[in-house]
């Protein structure tokens, strides 16, 4: 299920992320609409009449009450359903990584992002290295695990068509991963404010065949 004002899925888990959305807009949306409903239906019955005393509830009465435990449950179970689905999200996202077909390292720094991919030895850390700056590079249909690090303040790792955001952190080195599902190349940016060029700090993820991939390598400088 997906919005139409989303951006293109583009990987394995983004419909999952597309689904809790949905759940929760729709959860949100019915009590939210049937609580304003009732409440203007309430202000149009009972406005004030010619000759009519208003009623002073105490809220002791039994049947006042259940306007608000009845209601206060229900909303309960739809937040039980809400939690048990953004757990699963977070674990299969977060969590429960896959085995890595590819992993490459994401680096941010005040105000571009600096990516190394592994040459044809599937390895990184090696001589083969590929180094490349705003522009990353990537087989279609392949667990990627990316290690994220940050050379200066917080960065954020995001790719919407992805639904893919990872903060960067000083000191630290973050692995998360993603499998793009389709080709193409889809905006990358920084989503966390980190300094005056932080609106320039955008890259292209491009999304290859094996074919297309291994080509890009042979081209690749290396440096």
């Amino acid at each position: 299920m997906r919005l139409p004002f989303f951006p293109e899925a583009a990987s394995s888990y983004a419909h999952n992320i597309d689904n809790l959305i949905w759940l929760i807009l729709i959860s949100v949306g019915f009590w939210g609409g049937l609580t304003a409903a009732t409440f203007f239906y309430f202000l149009w019955k009972y406005r004030a009449k010619e000759g009519v005393k208003a009623l002073y509830v105490t809220g002791k009465d039994p049947r006042h009450k259940r306007w608000v435990t009845i209601p206060h449950w229900l909303i309960i179970v739809c937040d039980v359903f809400i939690i048990i689905g953004a757990i699963w999200v977070w674990h299969k996202v977060k969590q429960d990584l896959p085995e890595p077909e590819q992993t490459v390292r994401v680096i941010g720094a005040q105000w571009t992002w600096k990516f190394v991919h592994p040459g044809p030895d599937g390895l990184l850390d090696t001589d083969d290295d590929i180094r490349t700056t705003d522009e990353l590079h990537v087989m279609v249909d392949t667990v990627t695990h990316f290690q994220l690090e940050s050379e200066d303040v917080l960065h954020s790792f995001s790719v919407p068509a992805f639904r893919l955001k990872q903060d960067a952190i000083p000191g630290r080195r973050i692995t998360g991963w993603f499998e793009p599902t389709r080709t193409g190349d889809y905006d990358f940016q920084c989503a966390e404010m980190c300094g005056i060029g932080h609106g320039l700090m955008a890259a292209r993820v491009y999304v290859e065949t094996p074919e297309e991939h291994d080509a890009w390598m042979a081209s690749a400088p290396r440096y």
